[in-house]
C-alpha cells in the first residue's frame, strides 16, 4: 500500500493543486478507467496515473484503488468528486456572470430533440453560434417517449418536438412548420389511379413509427378526427428505417417532408395527392412552465422568436429546390 504524507494546509495545499489534476481526477472517476480518461483528454496513461498520483500526495490520502482489476472510488475519493464537480460548476458561472457584465451570453446550453427534428438543428444552430461563440451547445436526439421523459425530470434546459403533450406545465413556442407527406415507392400501383384517397392509401401496406411517437400519433389523431381505419401496420423503429424501407416497396408511409427532399427530387419516393394532406404541424421549442432558464437557453428562444420567418423561408426554399412530383387527381 502506498504511504501518503500528512494532508498539507490550505496555503500549501492550493500551491500543490492545479486545475488539470481535477479535470483528470473526473474523468478517470466518471469512466472507471486510467486509460479510457487518456484517450478522452489526449494524455497517456503513466500521464493521467501521475496527474492522480500528485493530486493524491497533496491530499495526504488515496482517492482509487484496485481490487482485482476493477478500479473502485475511496470514501476521500467520493468526497473530492462531489467538491471538484462543484468547483467547475462555480468556475462555469463564473465565466457566464463574466461574459453577461461585457455583453455576451455565454454557458452551457443543453438540448433534446425529437428525432424528426434532427434535420432542422443545425440550421438553426448556425446562426446562433455565429452570434453567441462562448455558448456551449449538446444536443441528444430522441424519440418522443424520452424527450417527455426528460421534459419531466427537468434534465434539458430546451426540448424541440412536435406533439406537446397537454397538461404537462409546459411552454411551447412554434417557430416552424413541419408538413408530414404521404408517400409511395417509384412504380407503385397507387401512382397509376387517376385519384388516390386516403382509404386507398391506408390500406396499401401502411409502415408506421413505434406506439408514442410524433408521426404516428399525428397519423393517428387525423384518422381518429376522419373516421378513417388503420389495419395491420409495419413498425419500424426510425424515421430512415421507413424511408429506406419505402423505396425498398415494403410499402407507404407518412414522413415529414424536410427528412426526404432528395429522395423526392430524385423520384425513389413520391409524394402522393390525398385529400387532407399533408398533415401539418409544428416544431416547438418547449420547457417546464416553472423552469429558470439559463442565459444561454434565453437567448436562443429570443434568437429563434427573432427569427421564426428567416426560419420558415430557408426551408420553404429547400423545399421548392426538391420538388415533389404529385400524382394527379
Amino acid at each position: 500500500m502506498t504511504d501518503f504524507p500528512m494532508p498539507l494546509s490550505v496555503h500549501k495545499l492550493a500551491s500543490r493543486l492545479t486545475f488539470r489534476q481535477l479535470q483528470v481526477y473526473k474523468a478517470v472517476y466518471d469512466l472507471r478507467s486510467y486509460s479510457q480518461a487518456g484517450d478522452l483528454l489526449g494524455l497517456t496513461q503513466p500521464a493521467v496515473s501521475s496527474q492522480v498520483r500528485q493530486l493524491e500526495q497533496a491530499l495526504g490520502i488515496p482517492l482509487f484503488e484496485y481490487i482485482g482489476r476493477k478500479l473502485y472510488t475511496t470514501a476521500a475519493g467520493e468526497r473530492m468528486h462531489e467538491a471538484v464537480v462543484g468547483i467547475f460548476a462555480q468556475i462555469q458561472s463564473l465565466q457566464t456572470e463574466l461574459a453577461a457584465l461585457e455583453g455576451r451570453v455565454a454557458g452551457d446550453l443543453r438540448i433534446t430533440a425529437v428525432n424528426t427534428a434532427q434535420y432542422v438543428i443545425p440550421y438553426l444552430l448556425r446562426p446562433f453560434i455565429d452570434r453567441n461563440p462562448d455558448v456551449r451547445i449538446s444536443v441528444m436526439v430522441v424519440n418522443r417517449a424520452t424527450a417527455i421523459e426528460r421534459l419531466s425530470n427537468n434534465l434539458d434546459d430546451l426540448v424541440i418536438m412536435g406533439m406537446v403533450p397537454d397538461g404537462k406545465g409546459l411552454v411551447s413556442i412554434p417557430f416552424l412548420e413541419n408538413e408530414l407527406i404521404a408517400v409511395a415507392p417509384a412504380e407503385h400501383p397507387l401512382l397509376r389511379q387517376p385519384s388516390v384517397t386516403a382509404e386507398d392509401f391506408l390500406n396499401s401496406q401502411l409502415l408506421m413509427r413505434e406506439a408514442g411517437s410524433g408521426s404516428r400519433l399525428a397519423l393517428e389523431v387525423h384518422c381518429h378526427e376522419k373516421r378513417l381505419k388503420i389495419s395491420d401496420p409495419i413498425i419500424l423503429g426510425s424515421n430512415d428505417a421507413i424511408k429506406h424501407a419505402v423505396i425498398a416497396g415494403l410499402g407507404v408511409a407518412v414522413l415529414p417532408k424536410l427528412s426526404i427532399l432528395p429522395e423526392l427530387q430524385l423520384g425513389t419516393l413520391q409524394n402522393l395527392d390525398i385529400e387532407h394532406f399533408p398533415l401539418r404541424r409544428s416544431w416547438c421549442l418547449v420547457h417546464p412552465a416553472n423552469k429558470n432558464l439559463t442565459p444561454a437557453a434565453r437567448a436562443f428562444i429570443e434568437h429563434i422568436q427573432k427569427n421564426t420567418e428567416e426560419i420558415s423561408q430557408l426551408f420553404d426554399k429547400q423545399s421548392h429546390y426538391f420538388p415533389s412530383k404529385k400524382v394527379s387527381t
